[in-house]
């Protein structure tokens, strides 16, 4: 991915507030411009959310809203035709405000464990429950993902599309921190190997180089790099000491960080050198080369923007252009 990023990049996680696809399309495109991407909007309702926006792009396997949540069901209804039709909204926008971009260009969906974890069988229990139903998720959503990055590359002929995939949940899949349907029970924790190899599958599928996203505690440096990942996004103020050395390891196999460090809901926003300040003093700390800094770390809100207000959520989103430009000048 570092040849495809520039140096000094910054950009958003994917949801933004409201639910004007045209305003949330033109602030991704105007305020990050190195590092555009497709503005998801929850805020509009199931489907937009994004468990319903990617089970939205699966081939063969349907959902539909129940009580308790997602659950799968034997053919599209109108909570799938609901989803592909606010995906769609979502790219006539992008395409608009895209006219003429060339370079690289980001798209979110959510990953298969997380997926699993998110979406009921018929049962009322979780996919993740089932491993044949987990491997069943994984080849879907890898048919999905193909024809959906076919659709952004026609759309923005220009661009070269990056695939996030969003992982919430994956620490507590490998931890079997995932609750049942009872609530006084968890899963058990899924295998380093089968988790690391299902994403494998998915990620060499997608045909595209891809990030995997998580605003959880203890993201898996080491098993997401392993997998097959060309970036790992994640919540900068979460990193313990423990992982400092997960993170030094990811930086000098090639892998760039996208560090969330500007506050996803409405804040004071300091002095942007003072935003990507702790991330810098961790680099001098690791002994990383500083000339490699911002070619290998890339700048972030900690999570997504759809509980700011818009004005905040443009100001973070430039905030985090000027954090990254610093990290250029003043490496340090």
């Amino acid at each position: 991915m570092k040849d495809v990023l520039a140096a000094g990049t910054a950009t958003g996680i994917g949801s933004m507030p409201g639910g004007d696809a045209r305003e949330a399309a033109k602030v991704a495109a105007e305020a990050v411009p190195a590092l555009p991407f497709l503005a998801e909007l929850p805020a509009r309702g199931p489907g937009a959310d994004m468990v319903g926006r990617t089970l939205g792009l699966l081939v063969e396997l349907y959902a539909r809203v129940e009580p308790s949540g997602w659950r799968f069901g034997d053919r599209p209804g109108r909570d799938t035709r609901r989803a592909k039709a606010w995906l769609g909204e979502d790219l006539d926008a992008l395409e608009e405000f895209a006219q003429g971009y060339e370079g690289p260009l980001k798209v979110q969906a959510m990953g298969p464990w997380s997926l699993a974890a998110s979406v009921e069988l018929r049962n009322g229990e979780a996919a993740l429950r089932d491993p044949g139903a987990c491997r069943d998720l994984a080849v879907s959503l890898a048919e999905g993902l193909r024809a959906h990055l076919a659709d952004v590359r026609r759309r923005v002929p220009g661009a070269t599309v990056l695939l996030q995939l969003d992982e919430p949940s994956l620490t507590a899949v490998l931890r079997g921190q995932v609750g049942t349907a009872s609530g006084y029970q968890t899963y058990r924790a899924v295998d380093r190997g089968t988790v690391e190899g299902l994403l494998r599958d998915v990620i060499d599928a997608a045909g595209a180089p891809v990030l995997v996203h998580s605003c959880a505690p203890a993201v898996p440096f080491a098993l997401l790099r392993r997998a097959g990942v060309s970036a790992v996004s994640f919540d900068f103020s979460l990193l313990t000491e423990s992982e400092w050395d997960a993170f030094g390891e990811a930086v000098e196999n090639g892998t760039v960080l996208f560090t969330g460090v500007v506050p996803g809901t409405d804040a004071p926003l300091s002095d942007p050198a003072g935003s990507v300040g702790g991330v810098r003093a961790l680099w001098r700390r690791l002994g990383l080369a500083p000339e490699a800094l911002a070619t290998s770390v890339a700048v972030t809100p900690s999570c997504g923007l759809a509980g700011a207000s818009p004005a905040y959520a443009r100001a973070a989103l430039t905030h985090c252009v000027k954090a990254a430009r610093s990290l250029v000048d003043n490496p340090e």
